[in-house]
């Protein structure tokens, strides 16, 4: 090769070659057979491994000191088993001191759990239960096969398919009776429907073991609908025979009512059959007109009128306060507004919190009453309507409201004087309040199911 001196400078010109990762089934390096035989001579004493087959296996093998020496003192090869097989050994060996590899591995065919025998039946196997192996049952004369005819040994040791079984193939005979319809008596949305109970035959032995009834039992209460009925009867060989009917119920209607527009509606049964009685009211702020109640009637029509809300007509006009509050007794709320001028900045911005509120107002039933001025240039207001002065001032002295200064006073809907406030409130303080009261609780019922809300 050369004089060692130059052993430096041939190094540095040796061509740079990329690591082979091993190739399957063997140890062997891509530059096993390169004659390179200095390169061999430095490392004369390093012990070497035999190369590494594995039947059925693949081996990645490397090499701290390069693709050379993967057999070498220290290389670490990767042992995988093909498809099918399952290793037995270590997954990594080591090339030890003693050139001996660290473990010995081998690579097995992977077997499933033997196939039971089916009862009146076999099967055959093209390799036994080893991988790949595919089975194919069989039924003995008069029998059906039930499950999958073929199953095969897979990579999981399973096999493919649930094992098979061969059943009598005559299933029995059961007849049932005839389909029935009945209409629902007055007020009631059922009817009660019997039948007799049908008997199955077995066509081999006469011997039946079960009969299941899926559906109502004769005897029962069936609501409006179509009802499918069936009985199931099973003999020795677990062969089912079934029959089949259908009960039908049917309910005289008058058609759904709808609640007045600001009112609501309470319907007894189901609302619209024969017999069914909806009573109908009307909100805070509204008066009903019509029937307060309609019956369904058996000629399948509402009784009375439709009702209907009309909004409340408050009467400025009359001689006293008392009057005046009469008119919305267990109707409306009152929230009575005092200022000694219009300029009052208190009542200015109470007044702008209200009218961003109004949805709350409307839901809690809240007329807003404005009393404003001194007497006798004192004014009332109920919305666009003005009442006269001697009015508003009746209505202060009998509420004990101060002339001048700022104030608001809460009437419930008994008339009863339930807060006053003499500064600011927000909107969700006094909903909080109202919210509490008895009569509230209950409105808030009815407009929970009449999903009437709003953000405050």
């Amino acid at each position: 090769m050369g004089s060692p001196a130059l052993l430096p400078l041939l190094l540095l010109f040796l061509p740079f070659v990329q690591p082979s990762h091993g190739f399957p089934g063997s140890g062997d390096s891509a530059l096993e057979d390169d004659g390179g035989g200095y390169s061999h001579a430095r490392y004369k004493d390093t012990p070497w491994c035999s190369p590494i087959k594995v039947k059925y296996g693949d081996v990645y093998c490397r090499a701290p000191l390069g693709a050379y020496y993967k057999t070498a003192l220290g290389a670490r090869c990767d042992i995988r088993c093909q498809k099918g097989y399952e290793l037995q050994g270590s997954s990594q060996l080591i090339c030890q001191s003693n050139k001996r590899w660290s473990d010995k591995v081998i690579c097995k065919q992977k077997r499933c759990s033997p196939l039971a025998m089916p009862a009146n039946g076999g099967f055959k196997c093209v390799d036994g239960a080893y991988f790949n192996s595919r089975c194919e049952y069989y039924c003995s004369p008069g029998y059906t096969l039930k499950g999958e005819r073929t199953v095969t040994c897979m990579d999981s040791k399973a096999w493919s398919g649930r094992p098979a079984s061969c059943v009598d193939m005559e299933p029995p005979r059961i007849k049932c009776p005839s389909v029935k319809e009945r209409i629902a008596e007055p007020n009631k949305l059922t009817v009660r429907v019997n039948w007799e109970t049908p008997e199955g035959r077995d066509t081999a032995d006469g011997i039946l073991t079960d009969v299941i009834l899926k559906g109502l039992p004769p005897g029962s209460n069936f609501p409006e609908g179509d009802h499918r009925i069936q009985y199931t009867v099973y003999d020795r060989a677990e062969n089912k025979g079934t029959c089949k009917f259908r009960v039908k119920v049917r309910v005289r209607r008058c058609g759904k009512l709808n609640a007045p527009e600001n009112g609501y509606m309470k319907c007894s049964s189901d609302g619209d059959n024969y017999g069914a009685t909806c009573e109908f009211s009307c909100i805070g702020g509204y008066e009903l007109q019509g029937s307060p109640a309609r019956v369904c009637q058996s000629n399948l029509a509402w009784s009375g009128t439709e009702p209907t809300c009309a909004a409340m007509n408050v009467n400025v006009g009359v001689r006293s306060a008392a009057a005046l509050l009469d008119q919305f007794y267990e109707k409306r709320r009152l929230l009575i507004v005092s200022t000694p001028t219009a300029r009052n900045l208190l009542y200015r911005l109470q007044l702008g919190m209200l009218q961003q509120a109004q949805c709350g107002l409307d839901l809690r039933h809240i007329t807003v009453v404005e009393l404003v001025g001194v007497f006798p240039t004192l004014i009332g207001r109920i919305g666009a309507k003005i009442m006269p002065p001697s009015l508003a001032l009746q209505l202060r002295l009998l509420l004990r409201i101060p002339l001048y200064s700022f104030s608001m006073v809460l009437v419930d809907k008994h008339g009863m004087d339930k807060e006053r406030y003499v500064s600011l409130v927000t909107p969700v303080a006094l909903f909080n309040l109202i919210d509490t009261f008895p009569l509230r609780k209950e409105e808030m019922v009815l407009q929970a199911e009449m999903r009437q809300t709003c953000a405050i």
